[in-house]
């Protein structure tokens, strides 16, 4: 990876983190709306950038499209089973075979998105961070190979189901009183400790059922089409 996009990938990060403060801070978590949209305009940035910068963009949008839409429809067919759902499973393959920032883009599309009818709140702009850097870690070079093997997938998709929780915990203790107490955090994780298996678990059996039909297609799109190589 050049260092020109590691700067993109970590000032991503920084600008969503300086979001999440920003509405927190100045604006007492009552313009969630705008930070979620400030957010999703941010991950876009850098496919906005290489639009025309790199042959085949419009093959990536589509791409893009296409997962984004997989992810938030996995999200209402299972809406009735609050923590076992397909969208970080979704969001890992779309890092794996399209790169950190398509990871990160469907991750924090796919939450802004699904929220219109589930509901937007101040959790909305969390989730966004939360799935998109689970998104834009499995798609780092290192990271796209090592998830290649079932054992470190399903490492991951267990790392990652405590990773979601432990950042939303993160907002459900600054809900309580705008501040952040480890004694109350560490209250909240464990409250939410059997929601963290159902996730885990969630991400694992999903992961292991998707991982074959949908990485066998991606990658035959990324070889045949020369796009999302590194």
């Amino acid at each position: 990876m050049s260092r020109r996009r590691v700067m993109t990938n970590i000032l991503l990060v920084l600008l969503a983190l300086g979001l999440i403060w920003l509405g927190i801070r100045l604006f007492q978590d009552r313009r969630y709306n705008l930070i979620s949209v400030l957010m999703a305009l941010s991950a876009c940035v850098p496919f906005y950038y290489a639009y025309e910068k790199r042959e085949g963009s419009i093959r990536r949008m589509v791409l893009l499209a296409v997962m984004t839409a997989l992810a938030v429809a996995g999200r209402f067919i299972f809406a009735m089973l609050p923590g076992f759902k397909p969208v970080t499973a979704i969001v890992i393959l779309s890092g794996m075979y399209m790169g950190a920032e398509a990871g990160f883009l469907v991750g924090s599309l796919t939450a802004i998105i699904s929220n219109m009818f589930f509901g937007q709140g101040p959790w909305t702009p969390f989730q966004m961070f939360a799935w998109g850097i689970i998104g834009m870690i499995a798609g780092l070079p290192v990271m796209r190979n090592v998830l290649k093997r079932k054992p470190a997938l399903i490492v991951y998709g267990i790392f990652t189901g405590f990773l979601y929780s432990a950042l939303m915990d993160v907002w459900t203790v600054l809900s309580m009183d705008g501040t952040f107490n480890l004694w109350l955090y560490l209250a909240a994780m464990l409250r939410a400790a059997p929601v963290t298996i159902e996730y885990m678990t969630a991400n694992v059996v999903f992961l292991l059922l998707a991982a074959g039909p949908i990485g066998r297609k991606l990658e035959r799109v990324r070889v045949k089409h020369g796009i999302f190589d590194e």
